[in-house]
């Protein structure tokens, strides 16, 4: 295949992760508002907006996981799928962590009294911090071998 398919291919994978990045600032955005209807929280919102973002995130990681075989099959780059391949495990992680913090956030609300709650959410916003540096890093690594091509 053309260099040019493979840089458009490169650069539609960089699109997705562009789509979600701003799936997760939604999700975080969202979850606030959540957090703001409390004490009588506004779950069947709530509900719809996981459902979307659900359904957002599903598409997006469709889409890299067919990049990561025309990749790997197409252009002969293991590399690159190797690093996708990661960088999905991570994606993974940070999805459920999200999930994890917003329910310990929900909790530390709900209980102000109780400081186990307050420290479960710094230690998840910890890990989220640790787990985004993984992402970083991986996507760095992906850049620096996908440059390797030109």
């Amino acid at each position: 295949m053309a260099c040019t398919d493979f840089k458009s291919l490169v650069q539609r994978f960089y699109v997705l992760q562009a789509e979600r990045v701003e799936a997760f600032k939604l999700f975080d955005e969202g979850h606030e508002a959540y957090l703001r209807t409390g004490p009588h929280y506004d779950f069947e919102h709530y509900k719809q907006l996981v459902h979307e973002i659900t359904k957002a995130f599903c598409g997006i990681s469709k889409e890299v996981l067919e990049i990561k075989e025309q990749l790997h099959q197409d252009f002969d780059r293991p590399d690159l799928s190797e690093h996708i391949e990661k960088l999905q495990v991570k994606e993974k992680e940070k999805l459920e962590l999200t999930a994890k913090l917003q329910l310990a956030k929900q909790n530390a609300q709900d209980h102000p009294e109780n400081e186990d709650f307050q420290e479960k959410v710094h230690q998840i916003k910890r890990d989220i911090i640790k787990n985004t540096a993984a992402l970083a890093d991986i996507l760095q690594d992906f850049k620096y071998d996908s440059e390797e091509q030109e």
